[in-house]
C-alpha cells in the first residue's frame, strides 16, 4: 500500500512543479507534501531527515535565484532600485494576466511574467525621466531576468521532484 501512496505523492508533486511556471509556490508545495508524508509514514523510513533538508535547501535556492534574477536583470541593464523592485511586482501581475490573456498553457504565464516585468520597469524608468532608449533597455533586462529566474526555479523544482522520486523508490 505504501507504493500507492508514494505514487500519489509523486503525481501531486509533478503537478506542483508545473505551478512554478505560473509564479506559484510549487516547490514549497512539494516540500510541504513530502514533509507531511514523511511525518505520516516515519516508521516506514521512506524519507530521511537529510533528504528533507536537501530538498528544502534546493527550494530556498530556487527562491533566491528567482528573486534576484528579475530585479538583477533590470539592475544589470542600468535600472534604478525602484524600477528593479517593480520588475518583481510586474512579473507577478503579468503572470496572472498572461495566464488568462495569452491562450497558450504555461507559455502564456511565462510570457506574461516577462512582459509584466518589462512593462513595469520601462514605465518606472520613463516616469522617473530616463530617456526612452534607456527605459527600453532596462525593461528588456527585467524581462530576460524574469525568464531566466523562472526557468531556473523550474529546473530546480524538477531536481527536487527527482530527488523525492529516487528517495521514495530507490533510497
Amino acid at each position: 500500500m505504501i507504493y500507492v501512496w508514494l505514487t500519489t505523492l509523486l503525481i501531486f508533486n509533478a503537478c506542483s512543479v508545473l505551478l512554478v511556471l505560473f509564479s506559484l509556490p510549487g516547490n514549497w508545495l512539494m516540500i510541504a507534501a513530502t514533509g507531511l508524508f514523511a511525518w505520516w509514514k516515519w516508521e516506514d523510513g521512506v524519507f530521511s531527515i537529510y533528504t528533507l533538508i536537501a530538498i528544502t535547501i534546493l527550494a530556498a535556492i530556487g527562491e533566491i535565484i528567482e528573486f534576484i534574477a528579475g530585479a538583477g536583470g533590470a539592475k544589470k541593464a542600468g535600472a534604478g532600485w525602484l524600477a528593479s523592485l517593480s520588475a518583481i511586482v510586474g512579473a507577478m501581475l503579468g503572470a496572472a494576466f498572461g495566464t488568462f490573456l495569452i491562450p497558450f498553457p504555461i507559455l502564456g504565464t511565462l510570457l506574461g511574467a516577462c512582459i509584466g516585468a518589462r512593462t513595469a520597469t520601462l514605465s518606472i524608468e520613463a516616469i522617473s525621466g530616463k530617456k526612452i532608449d534607456h527605459s527600453i533597455k532596462t525593461g528588456l533586462g527585467a524581462g530576460l531576468g524574469v525568464f531566466l529566474g523562472t526557468t531556473s526555479k523550474f529546473v530546480i523544482g524538477m531536481s527536487i521532484w527527482l530527488t523525492i522520486a529516487i528517495a521514495a523508490f530507490v533510497g
